[in-house]
């Protein structure tokens, strides 16, 4: 039997930083809605909260076979979070504004 580590960290309404063993990714959306921005790739999840009844989609950031040592999904999960970070801020310089 393997060892199992994962902790999530609430950001911010919304938006969840998950950590694992293997890494960490991004989590948008609210129950019955889910977005999360991994490694090697995007999982959107569907459901219908407290019934267990759920639909999750992957879709894995390239579609051939990435030689060992690259880190192209690291990249592409870094431009997620800079995306989300810059949004955020625009949205509290907008409420900062008013």
């Amino acid at each position: 039997m393997g060892f199992r580590f994962r902790k999530s960290f609430r950001l911010l309404p919304g938006l969840r930083l998950n950590i694992a063993k293997r890494g960490f990714s991004v989590s948008v959306g609210r129950r019955g809605l889910t977005t999360n921005f991994g490694k090697s790739g995007t999982r959107t999840t569907i459901g219908l909260p407290g019934s267990g009844i759920s639909y999750s989609t992957y879709k894995p950031y390239s579609s051939g076979a990435r030689p060992t040592g690259t880190n192209g999904g690291y990249r592409t999960l870094g431009t997620a979070v800079i995306i989300i970070v810059l949004t955020l801020a625009a949205i509290a310089f907008a409420a900062l504004v008013k």
